[in-house]
Formats: C-alpha cells, sequence, structure tokens
C-alpha cells in the first residue's frame, strides 16, 4: 500500500518483475499483470485478510504507520 493513494481502495503485488493491482472489496485485480497462479495466490491471501486490508488503507489514507498482515500459509 502506498500513502495517500488513489480510490478505490486497494494494495499492490509484485511477483518477479511483474506487478498488479487488487481492489480490496470487493477483491479483484484492477490492473497490471500477474501469472495465473500468482494472481490465485494473492486473491486466496486477500480474502483471508480483507478487513486487515481495509484498515491498513484507512490508516494509509491518514498517513499513520500499517500494520503488518502475515504472509499465506
Amino acid at each position: 500500500m502506498n500513502y495517500n493513494d488513489h480510490n478505490p481502495p486497494h494494495f499492490h503485488a509484485r511477483y518477479g518483475s511483474a506487478g498488479a493491482l487488487f481492489t480490496i472489496q470487493p477483491i479483484a485485480l484492477y490492473s497490471g499483470e500477474l501469472p495465473p497462479r500468482a494472481i490465485g495466490l494473492v486473491m486466496e491471501w486477500a480474502a483471508q485478510h480483507g478487513d486487515e486490508l481495509l484498515e491498513d488503507w484507512k490508516l494509509a489514507r491518514d498517513t499513520k504507520p500499517l500494520n503488518r498482515i502475515t504472509p499465506l500459509e
């Protein structure tokens, strides 16, 4: 997530040299490209942490420190 980023609420994901943006509600690929397997993993992780992602989005908009979100296990 980036501070003072544009709407809609979203997060950035990177895989190697590829990158994409995913919206938080609903969880969806917004722009960019990742390999299909990486997209699936990111969407699975985001589904598990939707509330935390939305909270971090709000913190980022207020330029406050973000909370760490655990990785996909």
